[in-house]
């Protein structure tokens, strides 16, 4: 895979309560993606940045919330997440301390 395009795959970690525990207790993980992503294209990301082993991923799209904004009504931007697991004793610091 390019690199241009691996580095622009993974937009940012999807960090919430739910996906806190997840990571605690499965090794899984989530990621705002590109929309053009594929499973095999993110596998790849994930293991050349973070170098891990991935067991599996699971993707979705994630539809945008209607808003107002004002008396006008819009919509926030369409997204798609990934869930990623990784393989036995494996982990990703996603808090980026040091030591």
């Amino acid at each position: 895979m390019n690199r241009e395009r691996m580095l622009t795959i993974l937009k940012a970690p999807h960090v919430t309560e739910k996906t806190a525990m997840g990571a605690h207790a499965c090794r899984q993980y989530a990621f705002k993606v590109i929309s053009s992503a594929n499973k095999i294209e993110i596998r790849e990301a994930i293991e050349q940045l973070f170098k891990v082993t991935v067991k599996s991923i699971s993707v979705c799209n994630m539809k945008g919330k209607r808003v107002r904004f004002g008396r006008r009504l819009g919509q926030r931007k369409d997204w798609k997440k990934a869930y990623v697991t990784l393989a036995q004793d494996q982990e990703i610091d996603l808090t980026g301390q040091v030591g």
